[in-house]
């Protein structure tokens, strides 16, 4: 397996630290909101890296929650809730918005709030070590103390600093130095520390998830791109300062954000498109689609079309297995060796697009294969494909009559064409015609056989 990292800007064959079990760390949701399509998309990407990393290692797999920030504090004031209630909402709507996107639990789900001790414990160290100092109850980590600062964004400190919103601040000795803890008002979270009541800033929180959970060095952290700086530079600063280590990470993955129309997504456009919505335009199989169809490190463009694309795509999957369902067992062996150029292809730094291309190759050849015991390989193939994909998850004639609006149930289906044949074998093909014309009309098509008449839907 080749993995793009942005550490050292290329791609990398994945070397595990361990020969048979991976870490991998990817940075999860601030639950104040309801997730937008941006924020589906490293589930998503991360979702199927797992997948795949599971066919050969032990995964421990860590998403974090963070359920402390300023951004949760400001909309429970505006709710007039507490900070509890909010975020527990908040998680409750991600992890359902995620099972139906097909997004599997990670192994471990921490929440910041079950860590402010180890935080705590952390910047202890940090200041013992002199990474770190205080200036007016708040503790700051001084990036001039660490040497390879920049190192993962590639840029010098004065470029980073000039090029993203930093926090400015009399209290620090540099511009660029970041809040490990900041202090509280008495209507505020917070928790008793050395340095009196506060709470944590955002980059602590998941260098120690991460060494709580997964160790000093972990082999994958993830995220979106837009967390290389500030967050996940800092993340390194502080862990491979406060651990006394050289790599925080062996591999630092990111996905590309989402544009809307060529635009990007804000509040002030009002272009911010939540999966709960999206959810109510479409089955969570086709987003999900849509998310993949573009390789995850490229950004990608959601247009008005992208749903109806996904949907179709699905729909010329699904049409192949509903037209040769078997129960037949495959051949193993030969349903590997069908899916290698699949394998190959996700295994090249997670080429979704190239894999999905390989999918419909599938497809093309089991619409034409006159073999049944090739057919039967070929279905289960495409089947074990949509599997690491997260796709194809339905029986077909389950996706058809759920996603494209049909009144008709099997069983009504099949009434009426005992009703037809009875009016074919009675030469009442007025009748017949009109049965079929009715099905017709509620997406289903019949076609007469040796075999007998067969039907699909549309």
């Amino acid at each position: 397996m080749h993995l793009f990292n942005t550490l050292t800007k290329k791609k990398e064959e994945f070397k595990p630290i361990s020969q048979d079990s991976v870490k991998m760390y990817v940075c999860g949701p601030t639950v104040y909101n309801h997730p937008h399509i941006g924020n589906a998309r490293p589930p998503v990407v991360f979702d199927i890296l797992a997948r795949l990393l599971e066919r050969k290692f032990n995964l421990t797999y860590v998403r974090n929650i963070t359920d402390v920030d300023d951004k949760i504090n400001d909309e429970a004031k505006r709710r007039g809730i507490s900070i509890e209630k909010l975020t527990t909402q908040y998680i409750d709507i991600y992890r359902k918005d995620m099972a139906a996107l097909g997004v599997r639990s990670p192994s471990i789900e921490p929440k910041v709030t079950d860590h402010i001790e180890l935080i705590i414990d952390f910047i202890e160290k940090l200041k013992l070590k002199d990474f770190a100092y205080e200036s007016e109850n708040h503790i700051y980590f001084d990036i001039s103390k660490y040497g390879e600062y920049g190192k993962l964004s590639g840029r010098n400190i004065d470029e980073l600093i000039s090029g993203a919103r930093v926090e400015i601040s009399k209290n620090k000795k540099n511009p660029g130095d970041f809040v490990l803890w900041k202090p509280s008002d008495k209507d505020m979270v917070g928790w008793s520390s050395p340095w009196g009541y506060g709470r944590p800033g955002w980059h602590i929180e998941c260098s120690v998830m991460a060494y709580q959970h997964l160790g000093k060095t972990i082999d994958i952290h993830g995220g979106g791109s837009d967390l290389i700086f500030p967050h996940h530079e800092n993340e390194i600063a502080q862990s491979e300062c406060g651990l006394s280590i050289k790599r925080f990470a062996n591999y630092w993955l990111h996905n590309g954000l989402i544009n809307v129309k060529s635009e990007k997504m804000s509040k002030s456009l009002g272009n911010v498109l939540l999966v709960s919505n999206l959810l109510n335009e479409a089955n969570g199989e086709v987003i999900r689609m849509a998310l993949i169809g573009t390789h995850y490190r490229q950004p990608l463009d959601w247009t008005d079309s992208i749903l109806e694309e996904s949907k179709d795509k699905l729909d010329r999957m699904y049409d192949a297995l509903l037209k040769f369902e078997t129960d037949v067992h495959p051949d193993e062996a030969k349903v590997n060796q069908i899916c290698k150029k699949f394998f190959e292809a996700l295994e090249d730094d997670l080429n979704t697009p190239k894999a999905l291309a390989e999918v419909f190759a599938i497809v093309k050849q089991l619409n034409s294969q006159g073999n049944e015991a090739e057919r039967v390989a070929l279905i289960a193939a495409i089947k074990k494909c949509g599997d690491f994909l997260g796709i194809l998850s339905y029986s077909p004639k389950q996706w058809f009559q759920e996603n494209n609006n049909l009144k008709l149930t099997e069983e009504e289906i099949l009434k009426l064409l005992e009703l037809r044949n009875i009016a074919r074998s009675k030469k009442d093909f007025a009748e017949s015609d009109r049965i079929r014309d009715d099905l017709l009309s509620q997406g289903i098509s019949i076609e007469d056989t040796k075999e007998g008449t067969i039907w699909k839907y549309l």
